[in-house]
């Protein structure tokens, strides 16, 4: 069994008792995982450099020593294997000494974003893994990333810094839905928002307020004109999409999470490779096509199905354009993936 402390402690070695090589499953979220955290230990330690508040510090530390914790032991496991370990991200793609970048405030909200993509990530792993060694690591990954976000939550509650969803009111009994006009949006009889679908749309709000900030932190210090017009691009996308959100719940009274922009500092000089900021938005965009699709899936009117299917398309686009990027530039790291029967032949 996999057991994962933060600690201070040397790096963990896992004792995995397992005789069972790695599945398709296995392999890909051990892999996705590392490349994730190797990224999340460079920018946090970019954060920690030069946060002031203690409290803050305190909880990047504790994100930083579980980053390095899970990085640490999935080189242990594929080193067990006999697998090639990642290059991921490394002390070359951050640049130590280079001025703040984020205001001690917005570590939290980023915190609270990276923590909401590696529950995605960690919590559909669970039931996907079939050695017993890796569901257990998955499960602490689930319980340590839960453990991060509480405290940062608490750290934003203090702050006053949270926008609460939106109150509604109780129902006063209950009650079935008797007409089709339920699931309008366009024309008729359009009923107010339910529950989840505000939910989702304030999820979606926070994210793109976060996603945006990023990205004008990225635009400001990259070194190439290619990620700069990427990362332009890529805060005029997340901008539209706060705004077209925001104004969904305003029109029926409901308030929306702010943008975050005065949270980024005017440097201008690159904490971070351009090589990992173009991954990093490639990867907080792909966590953009899962919480959209996810919407989706929980929306029943017409218009809110339609916004959300349109700009998946505009999302997918911007991804496959940031892959090709780095794929020109050979920092693409190519994932597991099954063998090529055609060209096995061939050889």
């Amino acid at each position: 069994m996999i057991i994962i402390k933060p600690t201070s402690t040397m790096p963990l070695i896992p004792e995995t008792g397992a005789d069972e090589p790695l599945t398709s499953s296995e392999q890909g979220k051990l892999w996705t995982t590392y490349m994730g955290n190797t990224m999340g230990i460079c920018v946090l330690s970019h954060m920690l450099e030069h946060a002031e508040n203690e409290e803050i510090r305190s909880i990047l530390a504790y994100a930083l020593e579980i980053a390095e914790q899970l990085a640490q032991t999935i080189r242990d496991i594929f080193a067990k294997e006999n697998y090639p370990i990642p290059v991921g991200f490394t002390a070359d793609d951050l640049i130590t000494g280079a001025p703040r970048l984020f205001a001690d405030d917005f570590c939290l909200f980023y915190l609270k974003y990276v923590g909401k993509a590696g529950l995605s990530l960690y919590s559909i792993a669970v039931p996907l893994m079939t050695r017993p060694d890796l569901r257990e690591f998955f499960t602490q990954c689930v319980t340590l990333t839960l453990s991060m976000i509480n405290r940062v939550n608490e750290a934003l509650l203090a702050k006053g810094l949270i926008v609460k969803p939106p109150y509604i009111p109780y129902p006063k009994r209950v009650d079935f839905i008797r007409k089709q006009s339920y699931l309008n949006g366009f024309f008729g009889d359009v009923r107010p928002l339910q529950a989840m679908e505000i939910t989702h749309l304030y999820d979606n709000i926070e994210n793109n307020a976060i996603s945006k900030a990023v990205l004008i932190a990225f635009s400001q210090v990259a070194r190439s004109e290619q990620a700069k017009s990427y990362f332009v691009r890529g805060r005029e996308l997340a901008e539209k999409h706060h705004a077209h959100f925001s104004k969904i719940l305003e029109r029926e009274n409901l308030f929306a999470p702010p943008i975050l922009d005065p949270f980024i500092t005017t440097s201008t000089a690159a904490p971070f490779s351009d090589k990992l900021m173009l991954f990093h938005k490639l990867d907080m965009y792909t966590m953009r096509v899962r919480s959209y699709g996810n919407a989706i899936s929980l929306s029943a009117r017409h218009d809110l199905v339609e916004k959300y299917g349109r700009f998946l398309l505009q999302v997918g686009n911007y991804v496959e354009d940031g892959a090709n990027i780095l794929i020109e530039h050979g920092w693409l790291e190519e994932p597991p993936q099954a063998a090529d029967r055609d060209a096995l032949v061939r050889h």
